[in-house]
């Protein structure tokens, strides 16, 4: 599982409630977290889906659904993904879903309409989810409510006019350090594996390290098999890892925009099993040059040079 989703899903099945709350606008609902459910079970065919919390809404049990995404899916696209989410669920459990998707990346879920709709005369079907660009949430509103489950995600929302990129890191690092809760280190790893993706992973530990002084057990959340082999080593590994991730899921993006959706599903599995980083920056370039699948195959194929 890639880093990013697993910082995702251990603030929701640490912190249910804050998102269950976030569903539903932050107290416009009375609902109240019963349980997580694991979707992974051999008896559930619930295959992807994140994340299934079920809660108490007015008396009545109902499942809220929650699918992280770092970028855009084009095979199939998000609308049919989560139809089918939706109906598993319901089929399943036979309880009412209310079904989001949580979107990364700032250039991400544009273009999500929040709904599957087919329309065939006397045949229509239409699903509807919510859907969530961090990159358009406020902030400082988050900071003002203090969702727990939510504050690792903030370097990854809006920030206040009037302030840069690296005060908004700086603040979203200060008011997590301020957070009470049981594990702090790892706590302060999920901010900085999220914030990798539109940080630079060496800025996000210096920052830790200045504010918190927590740097040496930052990198070893990032990176703890390399712990007993020194601190540095450890960070140096954190932001490797974190550079390939993204540097696959650029690729991955490419691919689905210049060729064709089902493209990049077809090559993640052998960029996935690429961890040197040198070829995965020399495959980026070759999708963004490669006219066709084919072509792309021909660079997969050559050696690095």
């Amino acid at each position: 599982m890639a880093s990013f989703d697993a910082a995702s899903k251990k603030q929701v099945e640490t912190n249910p409630q804050d998102f269950v709350d976030l569903c539903f606008k932050f107290g416009l609902a009375n609902i109240t977290v019963l349980e997580v459910v694991t979707p992974e079970q051999p008896t559930v065919e619930m295959h992807q889906a994140d994340i299934l919390i079920k809660a108490l809404r007015d008396g009545q049990e109902v499942l809220v659904h929650f699918e992280f995404q770092t970028t855009d899916s084009y095979d199939p696209e998000m609308p049919l993904r989560m139809a089918g989410y939706i109906i598993r669920a319901i089929e399943v459990y036979r309880l009412p879903v209310y079904s989001n998707v949580i979107y990364l990346r700032p250039n991400a879920g544009n273009n999500d309409p929040g709904k599957f709709a087919q329309n065939l005369e006397g045949h229509n079907i239409s699903i509807e989810y919510q859907v969530f660009c961090l990159i358009e949430m406020d902030g400082q509103e988050i900071f003002d409510l203090k969702p727990v489950g939510l504050i690792p995600f903030t370097p990854l929302m809006k920030p206040p006019a009037d302030m840069n990129e690296e005060e908004w890191l700086r603040r979203c690092v200060q008011t997590a350090d301020g957070i009470d809760v049981p594990n702090k280190p790892e706590y302060l790893g999920s901010l900085a594996v999220l914030g990798n993706l539109i940080y630079d992973a060496q800025t996000i530990l210096e920052i830790i390290s200045e504010e918190t002084m927590q740097q040496s057990s930052i990198a070893e959340y990032l990176a703890p098999e390399a712990h007993e082999q020194g601190i540095q080593q450890g960070i140096q590994q954190g932001i490797q890892r974190g550079v390939r991730e993204s540097t696959r899921e650029n690729i991955l993006e490419i691919l689905a925009i210049r060729l064709q959706p089902d493209a990049a599903e077809t090559f993640k599995p052998t960029l996935e099993a690429i961890d040197d980083l040198q070829r995965l920056k020399q495959l980026h370039r070759a999708a963004i040059l490669a006219e066709s699948p084919e072509d792309f195959t021909q660079a997969l194929n050559e050696k690095n040079k």
